[in-house]
Formats: C-alpha cells, structure tokens, sequence
C-alpha cells in the first residue's frame, strides 16, 4: 500500500525536474542574448530542444516567471523581461552575501575532516593546473571546495537560499569563475588558511571577494560580447 501511495510523488518530482530543465535551459537563452527582452517565447521550439511535452514547458515559464526572467502576458504568451548587467551583478551579490556568511559559521564549526579534505582539494587544483589538465577537473574541485565549506557551516536554511540564488544563473557562468585557475589558486588557500584559524570575518571578506571578483570578469566580458537589451551582437 505504501508503494501505491508513492507512485503520484514519484511522477511528481519527474515533473518538476523536467521543468527545471527548461527553466535552466530558457535562462541560457536569456543571459546569452539569444532571445531578447520583449520577444515571445514560443513552447514547441523549446519543447523540442529539451525534449518535453508542452506542460514542462509551461510549468518551466512560470518558474521563471516568478524569477524575473518573464511575463505572462494574458493570451498572448510568455515575453522576455528586461535583464541588465545590473541583474546579474545582483545576482551575484546576493550569492557573495551568502556565501560569506556560510563561510564565516563555518569557520566555527568545521571538523578536522573537513579542513583536511578542503586541504586535499587545494592540492588537486595546483597538482591538476601543473599537468594543464582539462578545465572540467578544476571546475569539479572548486565547486567541491565550495560545497564542502556549505556544508560545514551547518546552516541548511541559508544554504537552501544560496542554492536558489546560484540557479538563477547558467552553470556555465559559475563554472567560468571556478575555472579562472589564477584566482582560484590564489584565493582558495586562503579562505581555508581563515577557516582553520576560526577567523570567521576574513572568511566572510575572502569569500565576498572571491565571487564579486569572478562575477566582474564574467560581467566585462558579457559586455563586450554585447548581449544586454540594446547593444549590437
């Protein structure tokens, strides 16, 4: 009986994580300048590049509609919001405020354990940047870094919002900052350096910066591809 009662939930999480797909993949759309604010989004298209019915398609618009990113204009569809690289650098700003803030609780609470995979992790990156191994690797380890730093800081509410935060921008915007190697292996050593003397502060700081430094290269460079409202490609 238990399984029986199950099988809805099943389906419905299958749902919503086909409309997270979409939302995530119209969001590329978006941020990249591949549609532009005030065009209409037709369902069949994004349909079939995701490869789902019309109902995850609907379902994924209203998610993002709720995020800012469209408007459901009354019989007429989905229409693209205005998003400036003013959003974006809010959107990273709020990142960089929670992500500080997790770091500074988990400069109180992080174990041994975790400081020395964090330590192991450092030592992945520079071995792995040594080698010029791929840019998949170093991605993985500082995604890695980060996470294990959330989930020192035993905060799940705060970091549940940091995670509703960070999918409102492409993977791939994220991994461009993970993978700016320089920065990284600059930057990364000392925020563990902060946790493992419980300096809860300069890992708020170090943190802070780590992110709004990366998100001001990112932003510099979708500039100068000219992918705001009203520059030319």
């Amino acid at each position: 009986m238990d399984s029986v009662r199950e099988l809805p939930r099943q389906r419905a999480n299958g749902r919503a994580q086909l409309s997270e797909d979409v939302a995530a993949y119209v969001r590329e759309l978006i941020i990249s300048g591949q549609v532009r604010p005030g065009e209409f989004l037709r369902t069949e298209p994004i349909a079939a590049a995701v490869g789902v019915s019309n109902t995850p398609v609907r379902e994924g618009l209203l998610l993002l509609s709720g995020e800012g990113f469209v408007e459901l204009v009354p019989r007429r569809g989905f229409v693209v919001s205005t998003f400036s690289a003013e959003d974006v650098r809010d959107l990273f700003w709020a990142q960089a405020t929670l992500a500080g803030e997790l770091a500074a609780r988990a400069a109180k609470r992080i174990t041994p354990e975790q400081l020395a995979h964090l330590e192991d992790l450092n030592e992945q990156h520079a071995a792995a940047m040594a080698e010029n191994a791929s840019s998949d690797v170093t991605i993985a380890l500082g995604h890695e870094f980060h996470r294990t730093i959330n989930l020192a800081a035993d905060s799940r509410r705060l970091a549940l919002m940091l995670a509703m935060i960070v999918k409102q921008l492409p993977n791939r915007f994220y991994n461009d900052i993970e993978g700016h190697n320089d920065d990284t292996l600059e930057a990364h050593p000392k925020i563990l350096q902060a946790l493992a003397r419980k300096r809860s502060k300069q890992a708020n700081d170090l943190m802070r910066d780590h992110i709004m430094s990366g998100a001001d290269e990112l932003i510099a460079s979708l500039e100068k591809q000219g992918i705001w409202a009203g520059e030319p490609k």
